[in-house]
């Protein structure tokens, strides 16, 4: 297997452009910077092994509409789980069929659009009772409409218990045990079920994943012959340290080949197979470039404190996730730097204990061994295309960070600095 580049702690520029001017031409730091090339190698990953049919993007990784438009460039599908994320993907260009809607409940929205502006989207159900919902909402044209539903097939995994999306203590999907029902429920609005999607969890490891082949097969045949699709889902990891390995897509695909060559088999005709990543595609194209605004030293441990926080990347407070971290001298001739480091502790802004992006699941502060650096270096943090701008938040009325997309080499930016006018827009006072 294909191992991780070594994550450098000491760097210069993003995708051929220069972390300083990168700062300076978009509104200072905090940023978000996309690596185009990155995404378009990642969906390429994908579309040439040959086996699946449709690779479909899962925008809650990342959902900016600039990003949307580079993924369906490439020919990828989408996924959405929300109503606002049907509504991005039609911004995008997307046709309705080109989009799937993935969710364990119906709020209105999300029903009035699967059956008005997005009619035509794939409609996978989370459960039993969105089927009859959505029977009751299409009517008379329910009858011939075909769903797809999500099944949890018991067991699941994931970098972290709280991305585990499998198994008994999880709220995803239909429990593997009610298909039957499920089916009879879309039978009496005169609906079939004409897709299974199996998802166990984001960052799930390769023998977890593999297990995920054997179900669709058992899952697909309690449905019966109206099954067309097969989508395998996403979680596929990637290596966030230097020393870890990619997963073996070669080994991936000719497991999945082979359970879509039985099920083509046991149907006696083509069964479409779809893979659903997100963090895949999108991950390592993304670094949040922070400045360091002030180096503490609080009894025997040195605090590089930037501007960045958990309003910006959330996982490592979640989750306790780790990400790579390097430094950018602000001004690369008189830095303090001559090959020196020291053990820091990177933490941001917020009146919170828990606004660390040096620790581990648990809360547990750790050291990072970095180059040692002075108040306006800049600090970026890697890996940070999945999750990171999409869970960002205005918590302590801190703005959204912009958002800068570089392509052959030019940097342009695809979301805008937020002001206070932007912060308190809906507020009334």
């Amino acid at each position: 297997m294909q191992q991780a580049p070594e994550f450098k702690t000491l760097r210069t520029e993003i995708a051929g452009v220069s972390v300083a001017r990168l700062a300076r031409e978009f509104g200072g730091t905090p940023l978000f910077v996309y690596d185009a090339e990155s995404i378009e190698r990642r969906v390429a990953d994908l579309t040439s092994l040959g086996v699946f049919d449709v690779v479909r993007y899962a925008q809650k990784a990342c959902s900016n509409i600039a990003i949307l438009k580079t993924i369906r460039a490439c020919g990828a599908a989408v996924d959405a789980v929300s109503a606002n994320e049907i509504r991005r993907a039609l911004a995008a260009g997307f046709a309705p069929k080109e989009i799937a809607y993935t969710a364990d409940v119906f709020d209105a929205d999300a029903l009035e659009l699967v059956v008005g502006d997005a009619f035509g989207c794939v409609v996978n159900c989370g459960s039993p009772d969105m089927i009859a919902q959505l029977g009751a909402a299409l009517g008379e044209r329910s009858q011939g409409f075909k769903l797809t539903i999500r099944v949890n097939p018991g067991f699941g995994h994931g970098h972290s218990a709280k991305t585990n999306t499998g198994g008994d203590l999880s709220k995803h999907g239909v429990w593997f045990e009610q298909i039957g029902e499920c089916v009879a429920a879309a039978a009496r609005f005169g609906m079939t079920i004409n897709g299974l999607h199996l998802h166990i969890g984001s960052g799930s490891d390769f023998e977890h994943l593999a297990q995920v082949a054997g179900a669709a097969e058992r899952f697909a045949a309690e449905i019966g012959d109206t099954v067309e699709s097969v989508s395998c889902g996403g979680g596929l990891p990637i290596p966030y340290r230097s020393g870890e390995e990619y997963v073996d897509l070669n080994e991936y695909a000719a497991l999945w080949a082979k359970t879509k060559a039985a099920l083509q088999t046991k149907f006696g005709r083509k069964i479409e197979l779809e893979i659903e990543p997100g963090r895949y595609l999108v991950a390592e194209s993304g670094y949040l470039v922070a400045q360091i605004r002030a180096v503490k030293k609080q009894a025997e441990n040195v605090f590089y404190l930037v501007d960045a926080g958990f309003t910006h990347l959330a996982r490592p407070t979640l989750y306790g996730s780790y990400h790579p971290i390097s430094v950018a001298f602000a001004d690369a001739e008189n830095a303090l730097n001559d090959g020196a480091e020291e053990d820091a502790i990177v933490g941001g802004p917020l009146c919170e204990s828990g606004d660390v992006f040096t620790q581990e699941e648990g809360g547990y502060v750790v050291k990072r061994r970095l180059p040692k650096a002075a108040v306006g270096d800049f600090l970026i943090l890697e890996i940070a295309g999945a999750y990171g701008a999409a869970m960002s938040s205005n918590y302590n009325s801190k703005f959204l960070a912009p958002e800068v997309l570089i392509e052959n080499g030019e940097p342009r930016l695809i979301r805008r600095k937020q002001t206070f006018e932007h912060l308190i827009a809906n507020e009334i006072f």
